[in-house]
């Protein structure tokens, strides 16, 4: 693909630079994950617009510990006067469901060997090709001896049931992080001729009751470099499609399964009792 746009941290996220790069995020919606199914109809609704986006609670404690680490806090604090509080003696302060934010960032700063890995240059740009097809890349976190991605999640010790495959996975695998290593590793590769190490530097939004106290946990996980090879295979195999449906080539497939296709579909006659499935 010629003319690509050289992409800048304003331009990262715009529509022009979604459509003429695939990123990880971009290929989980078409292709899913390990557990997780994909919906290319969802996934080009999103690229063109049609989808909103809802910032909820968890998602927006998240995004404040990610900004800290990032250096942005300011700026995502003045796009986000929702999560302080306006009143009283509690002014300018966090809201109560957001302090939890506060105690992530403490349990991990207090962590040599997490802070260790979470060093080096921040939100890192890159762009390659995987398969002929133009790949972006914005690393959290990079010393030029390993590559770290910082993750909030649920839980480190989490896991989930993949129907389709009849065992539980770690949430790594659940979420595509094995598969974002994978990618990350090889554009780095592309742009340095270095061949580095991944990991994920996790914070959990672990609490107890009573009294709803966060208790957050915290760990460095390495991605194994045989498991990047494999999910490397699975998206050169899968990456070229992608770009033929965002090239208009291809119709998108509907999954008939999320959010989107919920809210989409449109009846074309009764269908027969035996064909309703549900959940297991």
């Amino acid at each position: 693909m010629s003319n690509l746009i050289a992409l800048t941290p304003e331009n990262y996220y715009s529509q022009e630079a979604n459509m003429q790069y695939v990123s990880v995020s971009q290929y989980k919606d078409f292709n899913g994950t390990t557990g997780k199914l994909g919906c290319e109809a969802y996934a080009m609704a999103k690229l063109r617009g049609e989808v909103e986006e809802v910032s909820t609670t968890p998602l927006l404690v998240g995004s404040y510990v990610d900004a800290y680490f990032e250096g942005t806090l300011p700026t995502f604090s003045a796009q986000h006067p929702e999560i302080f509080s306006s009143r009283g003696k509690t002014a300018g302060e966090l809201k109560a469901e957001y302090k939890q934010a506060s105690a992530m960032i403490d349990r991990a700063e207090k962590d040599k060997v997490f802070m260790q890995y979470m060093a080096g240059d921040k939100q890192v740009i890159m762009t390659g090709e995987i398969n002929g097809i133009p790949v972006k890349i914005k690393i959290d976190s990079c010393d030029g001896k390993r590559i770290t991605d910082l993750k909030t999640v649920k839980s480190v010790t989490e896991t989930f049931y993949a129907k389709d495959l009849g065992q539980r996975l770690n949430f790594c695998e659940w979420w595509g992080y094995d598969l974002q290593g994978a990618v990350y590793r090889e554009i780095y590769r592309q742009n340095t001729g270095k061949l580095l190490p991944f990991y994920i530097c996790a914070i959990s939004k672990d609490k107890t009751s009573p009294g709803n106290i966060p208790h957050p946990r915290i760990k460095v996980i390495e991605i194994p470099p045989m498991v990047m090879d494999e999910k490397l295979a699975e998206v050169k195999n899968n990456i070229v499609k992608i770009q033929r449906i965002k090239d208009g080539d291809i119709e998108p497939l509907r999954c008939e399964v999320c959010d989107y296709c919920a809210d989409t579909e449109i009846l074309d006659g009764p269908v027969s009792m035996d064909m309703l499935m549900g959940e297991i």
